[in-house]
């Protein structure tokens, strides 16, 4: 069962763009305690722009037209974007090759190729813990470090800049510059800073680097990223975003999705997390929201500390460096742009980086879960009543009240037929209402239990009077070997069977509540229905079946449909006293 509802699952989750790579992530989905969060092209929109930049003396430029004014400054800044990047431009085709998304935006900003009379020496590539790249070149026989980081760290290292002209001159506007940053990335806006350096002895030191300018990157927020988050945040799961932006900007976003709605919501940097012991990150992490500037190895220990916390615990990540964190959640969800060791990492991959299907994912997980559940039921319920009719019968003077051949197809609708059946239930968005499953859940809740007692006694029951009352026995013809009314009793069983698997279905008092949505359920009882009739009629000596009279069968059917009206009165009762739960 738990195989054929997790395959099932599976291809109708693609169609939301969920790829899943191991079966047993769909259910771990649906029980995720914690979720930690990339914030590019999963809460946003992953479409950088560079809106505009300034120089070292402070003038603000908005495009590369407005740049065309300046051409010795420009000559600076176009060989910082052009020649410390990842990415290339194609002038043929007009589009950007290669790189990641932010070297992307730098270079589309510009739109230049890259001479080929200009050679590039040395290369630092970017990296979480550095804040910066580093790229050496020999233009006009000269060597030139180019520099490309977070703010704070270039503007740390540096008292010169570059005016409007291009000219070397002191940084006396790094308090506007700071002034203009710290407006900037509170509107959710990042910033990078780009700056070089004659001195290219010491390759990858910062010392003696002036500064080119800063240019501000908009990153749009997803439509739907303030729904999904609630979303994930009714279903009783915390959301932290991990990101490598400051943490201004990082708090802009998380106020604007909502993900940050108290004072008592906590944001801090990658540096204030390291600073802390282990019991205490355990200590703050209900409160946590937001990691700025954090590096993958901070993704790494969250997870082992929310695992220590038994909590189960999901990460999202598209880079190489992530692929240790993804392996060691409880679920990992590998971003479709991202690498292929990030997927081979993951249990699950996000084929459009939206965080609204990773909570489809949860809704699959959780609908998956509720779908072994209500197989349980139903199976057990049928089980009660088949072993206590095959143990007590003989002692009842019914010796063989199921054959075995007719106990073969009985297995078959429990089993492999009502599984089937089962396993195709509809998502329901109610599902997201509810807390996450502990660790230690139990298979079977109260509801459960309460369910499968009191039907599998009542179809234990009805299936003794059946046999045993003389009331009963006189509306069908008598034989010798009562073959008419164990062929009734056959069929009886069977439909017990079909009415309860709407019963287990749903513990609405509407039994029809979203079934047209599973139309595999209809099918399979449909076909177990008309096979179970064709049995009665034709299955002779093989299956012990006579042909029943119209008036045997109805009354075999409406016997068997009181289970129905049982059951509502079940439930009734539970809704009555709080607690019809369901599963």
């Amino acid at each position: 069962m738990i195989t054929l509802v997790l395959s099932s699952n599976m291809k109708r989750m693609l169609k939301n763009n969920v790829l899943v790579r191991k079966l047993v992530g769909i259910e771990t989905a649906g029980s995720l305690n914690i979720l930690f969060t990339d914030k590019t092209g999963t809460l946003t929109k992953g479409k950088l722009e560079v809106i505009n930049m300034i120089s070292g003396d402070n003038l603000e430029i908005n495009n590369s037209i407005e740049l065309n004014n300046y051409p010795k400054y420009k000559e600076l800044v176009v060989d910082n974007l052009v020649y410390n990047n990842d990415s290339i431009y194609d002038p043929v085709e007009n589009k950007i090759i290669g790189g990641n998304i932010t070297d992307k935006s730098l270079l589309e900003f510009i739109k230049i190729k890259k001479n080929n009379d200009i050679k590039e020496l040395y290369k630092l590539p970017f990296n979480s813990k550095n804040k910066y790249s580093i790229t050496i070149i020999s233009k006009d026989n000269k060597n030139i470090k180019l520099v490309k980081g977070a703010p704070e760290k270039i503007l740390k290292y540096t008292d010169l800049c570059y005016d409007k002209y291009g000219n070397k001159m002191l940084l006396k506007e790094k308090d506007k510059i700071l002034s203009k940053i710290d407006n900037m990335t509170k509107n959710g806006i990042r910033a990078i800073a780009i700056a070089n350096s004659d001195n290219t002895v010491n390759k990858d030191s910062l010392n003696n680097i002036v500064l080119i300018g800063i240019l501000f990157i908009k990153d749009e927020i997803r439509n739907e990223s303030k729904d999904a988050i609630s979303l994930v945040k009714d279903a009783g799961i915390q959301t932290v975003m991990i990101t490598g932006d400051s943490k201004n900007t990082a708090l802009s976003i998380g106020s604007e999705i909502g993900l940050i709605n108290s004072d008592n919501d906590l944001v801090i940097t990658s540096d204030e997390l390291n600073l802390m012991s282990d019991d205490k990150v355990k200590q703050i992490l209900p409160r946590l929201k937001i990691v700025s500037r954090a590096l993958p190895s901070d993704k790494s220990r969250l997870v082992r500390l929310a695992q220590e916390l038994n909590l189960v615990v999901g990460m999202t990540g598209d880079g190489v460096n992530d692929a240790p964190a993804l392996k060691k959640a409880d679920v990992g969800f590998a971003m479709g742009s991202g690498t292929e060791v990030a997927k081979e990492a993951s249990d699950i991959v996000i084929l459009d980086n939206n965080f609204l299907s990773i909570t489809k994912a949860i809704l699959y997980g959780r609908t998956i879960f509720k779908s072994i559940r209500k197989f349980i039921i139903f199976q057990l319920t049928v089980n009660l009543c088949a072993v206590s009719v095959s143990i007590i019968g003989p002692f009842i003077g019914i010796p063989y009240p199921v054959t075995v051949i007719q106990m073969l197809w009985i297995n078959m609708v429990m089993d492999t037929l009502a599984g089937l059946a089962f396993s195709y239930e509809s998502p329901k968005l109610e599902y997201m209402k509810e807390p996450s499953k502990k660790k230690d859940e139990n298979i079977i809740n109260n509801y459960m239990l309460n369910e499968i007692l009191v039907t599998g006694i009542y179809s234990s029951l009805l299936c003794f009077i059946f046999l045993k009352s003389h009331f009963i026995r006189s509306f069908f013809r008598y034989s010798p070997s009562y073959e008419y009314l164990l062929t009734a009793f056959f069929g009886l069983f069977i439909f017990i069977s079909i009415f309860n698997s709407f019963n287990a279905r749903t513990h609405r008092l509407n039994l029809f509540t979203l079934l047209h949505k599973n139309k595999v359920f209809l099918s399979v009882i449909l076909f177990v229905a008309v096979v179970q009739i064709y049995l009665i009629y034709y299955g002779g000596d093989i299956f012990r079946t006579r042909g029943l009279t119209l008036n045997e069968f109805i009354i075999m059917l409406l016997i068997s449909f009181t289970v129905i009206p049982f059951d509502f009165i079940r439930k009734l009762y539970l809704k009555s006293i709080g607690k019809n739960t369901g599963v």
